[in-house]
């Protein structure tokens, strides 16, 4: 072998054992560990998609030094009588909920609105979405390193839909506890209440009780709560002019009778929608009944 092919061979040894000491380091890098020594920092995902449509979307919100083992969620459904809103909605109340509850995420969502001019998007679609959160937030519960332990809240449209899930599909999610504002629970009452109500939900359920008996049945949390429901907390304004305080009233008296662990607070005076001093007190009222749960 000549000196020239000695040191051609040399060279390219050379060259191979230091691109595999590259690429072995690379792939060691901390960078890439799932499970970093120090406590992780504080993230936001924004317009986290869970499903194809525009309107399958969360914000997500982690908490520094979460963990697999400590870090319960929070669900948060906006309302909107199912036409309007945004998950926007939350960002209202998150600081108030970032202090009373330090230890968990919280995850805002957004889902498909009913169309009034297209005749689209009627129910459950909005119940369907919010399995799917709830799905999606589970597929990522070891990625975003937080428990598997679900919280569901939601306002007015949102309370519904919120307490709907947590009566009716309780085996999807690990459903701890929900917490509800002034929210529908009772549609066929609710349809006779007024103009707005009967048209808004005719149109939402594609019928009257009437004519559609079995879709305003399917859509009611009331007709979904059993002795094996989830601990459940909710509020309600008595000059509620928009869902009169006779739903939660309703709601009440299902869960007294089926013996279910729930708090009702009456709030005297206040209609839908609350003072921010109200709301303050709501929200260390629905931290310390998960406290007193955990």
């Amino acid at each position: 072998m000549t000196s020239e092919q000695f040191l051609s061979k040399a060279s390219k040894w050379i060259f191979y054992s230091f691109f595999f000491a590259v690429v072995l380091l690379q792939g060691c890098s901390s960078t890439d560990d799932p499970l970093p020594d120090g406590p992780l920092l504080a993230m936001e995902l924004t317009n986290e998609a869970y499903g194809t449509d525009t309107r399958q979307v969360m914000d997500v919100f982690l908490p520094a030094g979460r963990t697999l083992e400590d870090t319960p969620i929070l669900i948060y459904i906006h309302g909107g009588a199912w036409i309007d809103g945004s998950k926007e909605e939350f960002l209202e109340f998150r600081t108030a909920f970032e202090q009373a509850l330090p230890d968990f995420a919280f995850v805002a969502i957004n889902y498909r609105l009913y169309n009034f001019i297209s005749n689209t998007n009627g129910f459950p679609t909005q119940e369907n979405d919010v399995i799917a959160a709830v799905e999606h937030v589970l597929e990522n519960q070891l990625e975003w390193n937080i428990s598997d332990e679900i919280y569901l809240a939601g306002a007015s449209a949102g309370g519904h839909l919120a307490l709907l899930h947590a009566y009716k599909h309780q085996e999807i999610g690990n459903i701890q506890a929900v917490m509800a504002l002034f929210p529908p629970t009772e549609l066929e009452s609710l349809h006779s209440f007024n103009f707005v109500t009967q048209s808004g939900l005719t149109a939402l359920l594609g019928g009257t009780p009437e004519s559609n008996p079995d879709a305003y049945f399917q859509s009611s949390p009331v007709n979904f709560v059993s002795s094996s429901a989830v601990p459940s907390i909710f509020f309600h304004g008595t000059e509620d002019t928009v869902v009169p305080i006779s739903q939660s009233d309703l709601l009440a008296a299902e869960l007294t009778g089926a013996g279910v662990n729930f708090q009702y607070e009456i709030i005297e005076g206040q209609g839908h929608g609350f003072t921010p001093a109200t709301y303050a007190t709501v929200i260390s009222d629905i931290a310390n009944f998960i406290e007193a749960l955990r």
